[in-house]
């Protein structure tokens, strides 16, 4: 049975942070909070998220950046990334998919499609995982 899926919220906006984690109260899953772009890699490091909701426009590191780094690093590959943000112009999404994002949702967002991102995106992560489980099963049956 999969665990609690874990939600980080990145924003520098706090009235932004508790309107995402009021949005999500109907989703069974654990949410932590993150400021900025540094203290959002801290906490990927710490609270090990499967889906980090990543505002773009951010201090110490935007969320472009923060997107490559995740998505760069073996240990936080995997980690789903939905990008939200007030950037909606063609360029901003192509920046968004060339940092690796899995989704992108534009501000104001509505909270019925913010909940079936989220939820289409946790499914996603929980059949990823699954598969990898299974994977690793059969080549250890094999060896």
């Amino acid at each position: 049975m999969p665990q609690t899926p874990r939600i980080l919220i990145a924003d520098d906006n706090a009235a932004n942070r508790e309107l995402l984690e009021a949005y999500l109260a109907n989703i069974d899953c654990e949410v932590e909070m993150a400021v900025d772009g540094a203290d959002t890699l801290a906490k990927v490091a710490s609270f090990q998220p499967d889906l980090i909701l990543l505002d773009v426009m951010m201090p110490k590191m935007n969320g472009f950046e923060v997107c490559r780094k995740v998505k760069g690093d073996p240990v936080t590959a995997k980690i789903m990334v939905l990008m939200v943000t007030a950037l909606s112009e063609l360029g901003d999404i192509e920046r968004a998919v060339a940092a690796g994002t899995d989704d992108f949702l534009s501000k104001p967002f509505n909270r019925i499609e913010l909940d079936k991102r989220v939820g289409n995106m946790l499914k996603l992560k929980d059949t990823t995982d699954e598969l990898e489980r299974l994977r690793q099963y059969i080549q250890a049956m094999e060896e």
